[in-house]
């Protein structure tokens, strides 16, 4: 998907612990190499809390509106679990030899690259596990993702 985990927001974040920061209830902080963020980040903006609606142009035939809506006007919980099985990404990636980047739906900006430091079967079956790509600390770009006190994995242009 063009974006991480196909126009959701990061909520699921599986680290390479294997420990959902989801889980957090708040006022937490993870160890390196986390990049805690705060709040205002997802303040409201433009467009819900981006500054930009979603590209038109989203890889594997994620569905814009969806995408735009978790993206940018909501705060919790995303696509129903196993959405991303529907859409044309493992038919794609399937023959890949290597890593796939997975890009912001909004700004474009490299957000995830996996499977990194697993082979593609290992990132699929954890994927389906968790209902959506399962991204671990090694595969996130901490560039442009934070993670919010409560343990929501956001981007920093508020996807």
């Amino acid at each position: 998907e063009n974006s991480r985990r196909g126009g959701r927001r990061a909520e699921q974040l599986t680290t390479s612990r294997d420990t959902s920061i989801m889980g957090n209830t708040g006022g937490g902080s993870f160890g390196p190499p986390v990049v805690m963020g705060s709040e205002s980040i997802m303040s409201k903006k433009a467009h819900g809390t981006s500054n930009t609606p979603v590209q038109s142009n989203l890889r594997y035939g994620c569905d814009g509106k969806l995408a735009d809506r978790i993206c940018n006007f909501n705060r919790r919980f995303a696509e129903h679990a196993g959405y991303w099985e529907s859409t044309s990404f493992l038919k794609e990636t399937k023959d890949v030899d290597g890593e796939i980047p997975f890009y912001d739906s909004n700004s474009g900006k490299l957000l995830f690259t996996a499977p990194r430091g697993r082979s593609y079967g290992q990132f699929i079956r954890e994927s389906k596990d968790h209902g959506w790509p399962s991204f671990r600390d090694a595969e996130v770009n901490w560039e442009y993702v934070r993670v919010l006190d409560d343990g929501e994995c956001v981007s920093v242009d508020g996807t």
